[in-house]
């Protein structure tokens, strides 16, 4: 009996075994083709995803150009060929803004120099100790004259940064003495001698600087050059009093944001990792300034303490460092009026000497609503000059072929050719030479570049 039953079970078993039997021999053959379109559907995913990461679809062209048509800006297109020559990125991963960026952050540039220089102390009024690096020049400029360059590096930066290093060389080699400010409390075992340290639009020690060359130089010609932070305090020394201009010939900055205000809005933003660098970069403020933790505390007349600290610790954005220690240095009664009172953006219409403003479309710590601001400047002031490059990240710039970038940047490049170019047009100018205030000359003689560009717009539409 048990043994009939287990034949009654078993016999629809045999059937149901050959047909799962000839349904494997039926799609067998098919389960490699569908595997292999999977693993063809994820390396396309990863190469679409490696694509648009690189931006390897976009296109290099020559820089963006907005300026008014002057006698000066026809002589620097003729002078200048990087404003109308293509800026070419290394290949594989240059078009990335965000790679740019990272390289310049991490190691600055590739084989930066040693540099040979001096340093200088400059004692300031309120106990604080300015120091700069002189570098003389390594030979003599195309122009036979005596120039050099004032150089305010970006936030927390000095002449030890390998960016700084990089540029200072190459223009040593074209003739030009270097000054490089190091911002106060942020070369690396140098205490304070006062309870403050650098700020987004302090110019005290970039004044000290300027003016112990202008003594120590008295035929030399000044060119004005600031990266990021710097661009800011370089174009706001120049505006706060007329005499700051004198012997200038002329004020190139490079990835600055304008306003401190809108900017810091745009930084607590998500889209372009814009917040996630604001984190980066708040924690680099927040050692550097517990770095003198004993020394903010310690001396007398400190806006300093320790509830100002403790706020300090917790911060996580650029923000609130500013707001609960930057601003107190020169008491600013609150975060709007620091950013306010210490934007060159308040200044610069008051410049007279030429500007050269540089940035770059894909800039991730700059928002494009920034670059308004000096698309408008251009338009509107006829020594301004503003240069859009479409890659290039927050001072990067890098050049190369494919993947290894060049030790020089364009950046670097086009910085000395335009300041080339400004002492050429200086020596053409022999009414207005050295030891008179420097104008900038040009007369406006046409509409702007952008203007043009909407005019033909609307006779196309």
């Amino acid at each position: 009996m048990y043994f009939h039953q287990s034949q009654t079970r078993s016999s629809p078993a045999a059937p149901m075994s050959a047909l799962e039997d000839g349904d494997m021999g039926t799609f067998g053959p098919e389960l490699p083709a569908m595997f292999d379109g999977v693993k063809l559907a994820a390396v396309a995913t990863v190469l679409y995803v490696i694509v648009r990461c690189l931006n390897l679809n976009s296109t290099t062209a020559p820089p963006e150009v907005v300026h008014q048509v002057t006698a000066l800006s026809r002589y620097l297109f003729k002078s200048c060929p990087m404003l109308t020559k293509e800026y070419v990125p290394p290949l594989l991963w240059g078009k990335s803004g965000h790679i740019q960026t990272a390289l310049y952050g991490k190691m600055g540039r590739v084989n930066a120099p040693t540099l040979h220089g001096f340093r200088k102390f400059l004692a300031m009024p309120d106990g604080a100790t300015a120091t700069f690096d002189l570098f003389e020049a390594l030979g003599d400029h195309s122009t036979g004259d005596d120039v050099t360059m004032v150089i305010c590096p970006g936030i927390g930066n000095h002449s030890e940064q390998n960016y700084i290093r990089t540029f200072v060389d190459y223009c040593q080699r074209q003739g030009y003495r270097c000054a490089v400010l190091n911002h106060l409390g942020a070369l690396p075992n140098v205490e304070l001698t006062s309870p403050r340290m650098f700020t987004y639009g302090c110019t005290w020690e970039y004044a000290a600087m300027v003016g112990y060359i202008k003594q120590a130089f008295p035929h030399t010609l000044l060119v004005v050059v600031g990266f990021s932070l710097g661009g800011n305090i370089a174009c706001k020394f120049l505006g706060e009093r007329p005499s700051n201009q004198d012997r200038v010939l002329c004020c190139v900055t490079v990835c600055q944001g304008y306003s401190a205000l809108r900017a810091q809005e745009t930084f607590l933003q998500w889209d372009q990792c814009r917040r996630l660098y604001n984190f980066v970069l708040a924690d680099r403020m927040k050692k550097l300034i517990l770095s003198h933790r004993s020394s903010l505390l310690g001396l007398n007349s400190s806006n300093i303490g320790d509830v100002e600290l403790g706020k300090l610790c917790a911060a996580t954005s650029l923000m609130q460092i500013d707001d609960s220690v930057m601003r107190k240095f020169h008491g600013h009664s609150s975060l709007k009026d620091y950013y306010e009172k210490e934007s060159c953006l308040n200044y610069i219409h008051k410049v007279s000497v030429p500007v050269f403003l540089v940035n770059s479309s894909d800039d991730p710590l700059v928002h494009q609503s920034l670059l308004e601001m000096p698309r408008t400047l251009a338009e509107k002031m006829p020594n301004v000059m503003f240069v859009l490059t479409q890659h290039g990240g927050h001072l990067g710039f890098f050049e190369g072929a494919m993947l290894l970038p060049q030790p020089l940047t364009w950046m670097d490049k086009a910085i000395v050719e335009y300041a080339d170019a400004m002492c050429g047009w200086e020596k053409s100018r022999p009414a207005c030479r050295r030891g008179a205030r420097r104008d900038a000359g040009p007369e406006r003689t046409g509409p702007t570049i952008s203007a043009q560009k909407r005019a033909k717009a609307t006779s196309d539409l």
